[in-house]
């Protein structure tokens, strides 16, 4: 790249949740995530996203927005002296599919990354670990101890109040300032979760946290859950996103109370438990009780 030239790449957070399992795109055996130089020829962000994504994967892209822009003089290998390479990042929602044509692309799941994150199944062993290691990061923080220990105490519920679902990029953050991930250098633990190239994992959990945070207000779970669904597979969703085990009946009476979605009339060919009805959403009150900001039904068992 030419001195004091700067190039936009785009990187790509694609979401998929496949057999109720969050799953995201990448490249290079789950180390990094699909990106790509924006070409002039693209008319916008989104279109040399979708594009690129496209060209790459041959994997359409429904859902997208941008999460952030960041510009760091000699960011990445290939940056020239005094050149800065403009970072867009984008959050899509697709439906899991293979990719063909594309051996550079795979799924994984996202808790690979994040494994402290999912608490479906009750809160991970592994936050111990992590707790316990932040404690003493924070006491040999000298001057500092007090606020390592209250960040640490904010993010990850060291004192009773509740987990925040939300906090996806404060927790991870918080690790690489510790040295726990593999990302920062000079491990001071074991190396929690599965690395990824350059900074491109504190990426995937601006997604992560993002997508958990929207989910709350915007109808785009939908996005993710074939057009016609069970109940059962509409929660799955839900639970797979944010990492949490929900409460079956207030989910379903709060589904019902929005008039979120309609029955299609057919039965889903199931081959175990009882016939299971099959609905699809209504778009249109969806949208309408968006803009009026209605919060979708999340609460936790």
């Amino acid at each position: 790249m030419p001195t004091g030239f700067a190039q936009a790449e785009l990187i790509a957070v694609l979401v998929a949740v496949t057999t109720g399992q969050p799953r995201v795109m990448t490249i290079e055996r789950g180390g990094g995530l699909p990106s790509g130089n924006l070409e002039s020829s693209h008319h916008s962000l989104q279109a040399g996203l979708r594009s690129w994504v496209e060209d790459q994967t041959h994997h359409p892209v429904g859902y997208l927005e941008q999460l952030y822009t960041f510009a760091d003089r000699g960011r990445g290998m290939d940056a020239g002296i005094g050149a800065r390479r403009i970072s867009i990042s984008y959050l899509g929602l697709v439906q899991e599919q293979s990719v063909a044509g594309a051996d550079q692309s795979e799924w994984h799941g996202w808790y690979e990354y994040f494994p402290w994150e999912d608490h479906r199944e009750g809160r991970p062993d592994m936050l111990g670990q992590i707790t316990r290691h932040l404690h003493d990061w924070a006491e040999g923080g000298g001057a500092s101890r007090a606020e390592r220990l209250r960040r640490a105490s904010f993010a990850f519920d060291l004192d009773g109040r509740g987990w925040n679902e939300d906090l996806v990029l404060q927790r991870y953050e918080l690790m690489y300032e510790a040295r726990l991930v593999d990302e920062a250098g000079s491990l001071q633990g074991p190396g929690f979760g599965r690395p990824m190239m350059a900074d491109h994992r504190r990426i995937l959990a601006t997604g992560i946290a993002r997508l958990r945070a929207k989910i709350k207000y915007q109808p785009v779970m939908f996005e993710l859950v074939p057009d016609s669904f069970t109940l059962l597979q509409l929660q799955q969703t839900a639970e797979a996103l944010s990492g949490l085990r929900l409460h079956k009946p207030n989910f379903r009476r709060q589904i019902d109370q929005h008039a979120l979605i309609e029955e299609t009339g057919e039965i889903a060919q199931e081959t175990r438990g009882r016939p299971a009805k099959l609905f699809r959403y209504r778009r249109a009150v969806l949208e309408a009780r968006a803009l009026a900001g209605s919060r979708l039904p999340l609460s936790r068992d």
